[in-house]
């Protein structure tokens, strides 16, 4: 994998400034939030069931603009971007989704490998990446197979493999953790703090287990009553890096 580099500190990977969402007429689901996330940062999003924690990722992976406020990635205000602009951005974000979004007609393999094809990668320059990658998270045996032959936790580790074989700037992760056993879901963070230490990569989860929140040293922000709300306070990379998480991992 290759090193941090300087340039990646330079701009917050994301910036959150006065931002409020509502849907038609409905009330605010979300309202007057700020949030800045450093580039290599690492952090928790979590709040009851209906606190608008999708909404906000849906903010943040650009799917949905803001009613009130401007939502930055990597530095660009994206209010006054162009479709062509924001589609550009959107290619340096890797995002799983609660409801995993993969496409039936193809395989684990072709799935997880999509997002290369689209970005004119040659098969021979991925195969081997998006195979280990696919046995790495237990399914190695299971590459040809399509979704509708896996359970729901294969299901979302082809879904997790597919965000993270870009080797995004930034990943954001809905629940990723949520339909698999405690050993698997070890191994899946222990994936998501490579890309963090490794390569930089901002990484942001949203998700329930308080469990898993308690085990990690990383920042936590919660949301309630349309309001976000910083619960601990944010360790550097450096800082991280000497507690070193990965080491407690399988």
């Amino acid at each position: 994998m290759t090193q941090l580099r300087p340039d990646m500190f330079e701009e917050a990977a994301v910036r959150l400034d006065g931002v409020s969402l509502r849907y038609d007429s409905s009330e605010e689901i979300l309202s007057g939030i700020d949030l800045v996330l450093k580039p290599g940062s690492f952090s928790f999003l979590t709040g009851a069931s209906g606190a608008g924690k999708s909404s906000l990722l849906k903010l943040l992976y650009l799917a949905q603009p803001p009613t009130r406020g401007e939502v930055s990635l990597f530095g660009r205000p994206t209010g006054r971007l162009t479709r062509d602009q924001l589609s550009a951005l959107r290619r340096r974000v890797g995002v799983v989704f609660q409801e995993f979004r993969l496409l039936t007609h193809l395989t684990a393999y072709e799935n997880v490998a999509l997002p290369l094809r689209v970005m004119g990668r040659k098969e021979s320059q991925y195969r081997r990446d998006v195979e280990e990658l696919l046995t790495w998270v237990g399914l190695g045996e299971r590459l040809h197979k399509r979704p509708e032959t896996l359970s729901g936790g294969e299901q979302q580790r082809v879904a997790i493999a597919r965000a993270v074989v870009t080797q995004p700037n930034l990943l954001i992760a809905d629940e990723p953790t949520g339909n698999v056993d405690p050993d698997m879901g070890a191994r899946l963070m222990r994936l998501f703090f490579e890309l963090n230490k490794r390569l930089g990569t901002t990484v942001i989860i949203a998700t329930h287990d308080l469990g898993l929140i308690r085990q990690i040293d990383a920042p936590v922000f919660r949301l309630a009553n349309g309001m976000l709300v910083q619960e601990s306070g944010e360790k550097t990379p450096a800082a991280r890096r000497r507690t070193d998480p990965l080491k407690a991992m399988p």
